[in-house]
């Protein structure tokens, strides 16, 4: 049957070849490639973005506006779709009041269980939620804290209003908050805060929204004075503010944010505390480790309430299921990591009934530990056997290994990729001729003969979060690995304990490079300006017309590239500019040309393209650190915003390569390299060592922990079951070890051809 089959024709979106090929469907599909090579390109741009615009498409106009925006992918035809779902890293972030619980619906489940079973009976469901205005605690509004400005961040006294006192975007001098001050006719502009009269400073500080009586002229008619505090409160600070996200971090300067003395952090009211069932407020139950709150619901029997108890029972084993049994529902959902967070958006998944849906996955091994594979895999199998169809972008052998058919893209990345190598079964893609077929067929091996030292750096009696008081001596000049499950306390031993006890130490993480919207690669290599004095140079013109953020910008998008569309109320909507066509650049500009490319054309380049073009030029030393890393693929005016964590984490590290004698944090370099890239990282990691630098790297690929000098074993388990040290010692002992759920999967990843 057709039917059976996606069927594409003539996909050419970013650099795929005009491909056609037929997917099964029923199946569990993986694309394989190495970064770059055009997985995401014909998975999530192609078959996911037309899926969901065929979708958003049935929908009503009103509906539709509110719903994601997908362009036509550049595509012949896609028949035979199936209604997307869409499981992407995306962290699912959200503010303060979305949590574990409200992320998964298990809250839902829970308030339902105490309007019933819960004693005194204080009202329905609704009311437990911290979120309801009858249900919150009076004090925090149901955020569980509560935060004031501390105003000695907030104000430099030794300045005076015109020296620019007031320590805050938009209230400096000029800005259009600072007015308001200024021009209220209260204060003396030039003199400063630390001499204001008490009534001054109480004006400037608390006073409460009023008409002031002798305002500048140019004083509005409608403007009103309030007091700083009350002021960054209303506009900063207030649950719904929309400035809060934009001013996040300057925010935290100001602020002290402290446990609710009202409900001692549990965002309910008294009232709705005062409902128990077994001695058990329901924050109390929020505040459980998953794995303890079944236990929990487990010793509760109540016929009349059978089905609430099972559906909770099948909820929270959903989420023990995908290893994450060491969160808590109280666990606020914008720190919970990528992985954690595509974790959770499957637990929704495997609650619902709906079939024959469309899957797909973005590489759902980040962050796991094989063991925690093992539980994934069976999730994507029952997903599968729910008559759904998957498809999965990955990396991992592991994943890759479960595929009924996997799809090999390539051969390499950017423009030499785009094509289909292989498709078929696993077991064919062995003798394929691929990059990934290549890996699968090589022995694989560990370091037999690891590097020595004679120095260490001392972590001593570690004990945040969940780390057990543990001391473990890294040593120096080596390549260590720590290694263990997801939760284990890996991240808070190297990542936050570290840094405490040893400050030199740099961390090279995968958070995003600090810049403006408009940063692109060439501006995090410092290498911009250059280019623009040789486009100035070459036409006897001034530089700044090669800028998107000066003369060059197009008059339309002001160099954004982008228009944003408002949509009022609604989710503001970007699209390409239709002046520049997303270059950024002004049309005018683009008559310009060095070595026969515009500005534009060259912004375009891709990393290995530019080593070409630039080879007379030192340019070339920063291109070819980059091609060392696997990122030859990017593009030269590539915005630093649309980059992956794994891609800003290789960024990072080209800027070490150069550096010696620097104690260097890396977490999970791997992710999202193909494993024949992984060992180009391997590379680089010993080259890093071989210069003097020691080098620790928490990870869960095993090829890389196959290679280490040194191993730091975190465990055994996630949470409150792990936080102790496992192991520590070379490959060759931690091979004999019985403990180490590492060793285990190790050994079996040895064995395996």
């Amino acid at each position: 049957m057709e039917s059976n089959k996606i069927k594409i024709s003539g996909a050419r979106q970013n650099n795929l070849k005009n491909l056609s090929l037929e997917i099964p469907k029923g199946q569990i599909v993986v694309f394989t490639g190495v970064s770059g090579s055009g997985k995401s390109s014909l998975v999530f741009e192609t078959i996911g973005a037309e899926a969901q615009r065929q979708i958003n498409e049935t929908q009503n106009s009103f509906t539709r506006n509110r719903l994601s925006h997908f362009g036509v992918p550049d595509v012949d035809k896609i028949e035979h779709l199936n209604v997307p779902v869409i499981i992407s890293q995306k962290r699912i972030g959200g503010n303060a009041r979305s949590t574990v619980g409200t992320a998964t619906d298990i809250y839902a489940s829970l308030r339902l269980l105490f309007s019933r079973m819960g004693a005194p009976f204080v009202g329905y469901s609704n009311i437990f939620s911290f979120n309801h205005p009858q249900g919150m605690c009076p004090v925090c509004e149901g955020l569980g804290f509560v935060s004031t400005i501390n105003t000695d961040a907030l104000l430099d006294r030794d300045r005076s209003l015109n020296e620019g006192a007031i320590l805050f975007p938009t209230f400096q001098p000029g800005g259009y908050r600072w007015i308001r001050y200024a021009h209220s006719g209260y204060f003396d502009r030039d003199k400063k805060v630390k001499d204001y009269s008490r009534k001054e400073l109480e004006l400037l500080l608390n006073a409460e929204e009023h008409k002031p009586p002798h305002p500048d002229k140019s004083w509005g008619k409608t403007m009103q004075y309030i007091g700083l505090l009350p002021r960054i409160k209303n506009d900063f600070l207030k649950k719904e503010s929309k400035e809060h996200h934009l001013r996040k971090d300057e925010l935290q300067k100001i602020i002290n944010t402290t446990t609710c003395p009202g409900c001692n952090g549990k965002r309910l009211n008294e009232r709705v505390l005062s409902c128990k069932i077994k001695g058990m407020d329901i924050a109390d139950c929020s505040a459980l480790p998953i794995d303890e709150l079944l236990t929990f619901i487990d010793s509760l029997s109540s016929t009349p309430f059978n089905a609430i108890l099972r559906e909770l029972h099948k909820k929270l084993e959903n989420v023990i299921t995908i290893g994450l049994q060491y969160l808590t529902l109280d666990r606020t959902t914008d720190t919970l990591s990528g992985g954690e967070s595509q974790r959770i958006k499957m637990v929704r998944h495997l609650g619902n009934s709906i079939e024959d849906l469309l899957y797909i996955f973005d590489e759902p091994s980040i962050g796991l530990h094989a063991k925690d594979l093992d539980n994934i895999s069976k999730i994507i199998r029952k997903i599968k056997e729910k008559g759904n169809s998957v498809l999965i972008v990955e990396h991992d052998p592991d994943i890759i290994k479960i595929a009924d058919h996997v799809i090999d893209i390539g051969p390499l990345s950017g423009v030499h990729g785009g094509a289909i190598i292989y498709q078929g079964t696993f077991k064919g893609l062995l003798t394929s001729k691929g990059k990934t077929g290549t890996y699968f067929s090589q022995e694989r091996t560990y370091k037999k003969h690891p590097r020595l030292s004679h120095t260490s750096v001392k972590i001593e009696n570690a004990n945040l979060f969940n780390l057990k008081n543990i001391t473990v001596e890294i040593p120096r000049g080596v390549l260590t690995v720590v290694t263990g499950v997801a939760g284990s306390g890996k991240s808070t031993l190297i990542g936050k304990v570290l840094p405490l006890q040893l400050p030199s130490v740099k961390i090279i993480n995968q958070s995003p490079i600090a810049g403006s919207q408009r940063s692109t690669l060439m501006t995090y290599l410092g290498m911009s300006d250059r280019l623009r004095r040789l486009f100035a140079s070459a036409n006897s013109v001034s530089d700044r017309l090669f800028s998107t953020n000066s003369l060059g910008a197009c008059p339309n998008c002001k160099g954004l590239g982008v228009e944003k569309i408002d949509l009022a109320f609604m989710d503001d909507i970007e699209q390409p500019c239709d002046v520049c066509h997303g270059t950024g650049f002004d049309p005018e500009v683009l008559q310009y040309k060095f070595r026969q490319r515009n500005i534009a054309a060259v912004m375009d380049l891709t990393v290995e393209e530019a080593l070409v073009f630039f080879e007379q030029y030192d340019f070339v030393t920063h291109f070819n650190l980059l091609m060392e890393l696997g990122l030859g693929y990017l593009k030269l005016g590539q915005r630093l915003s649309t980059f992956s964590g794994g891609e800003r984490q290789r960024l990072k590290l080209s800027a070490e390569l150069t550096e010696d004698n620097n104690v260097l944090v890396l977490d999970e370099p791997s992710t999202g390299l193909h494993p024949a890239d992984t060992q180009q990282l391997l590379q680089v990691l010993d080259r890093l060592v071989d210069q003097g630098n020691t080098v620790i790297v928490i990870e869960h690929n095993l090829d890389i922990i196959a290679q280490a000098d040194w191993i730091l074993d975190i465990g055994p388990g996630a949470g409150k079951y792990g936080g102790n040290l496992v192991f520590q010692g070379n490959v060759g002992n931690l091979l004999k070890n019985k403990i180490s759920e590492t060793a285990k999967y190790l050994k079996q990843h040895l064995a395996d051809k």
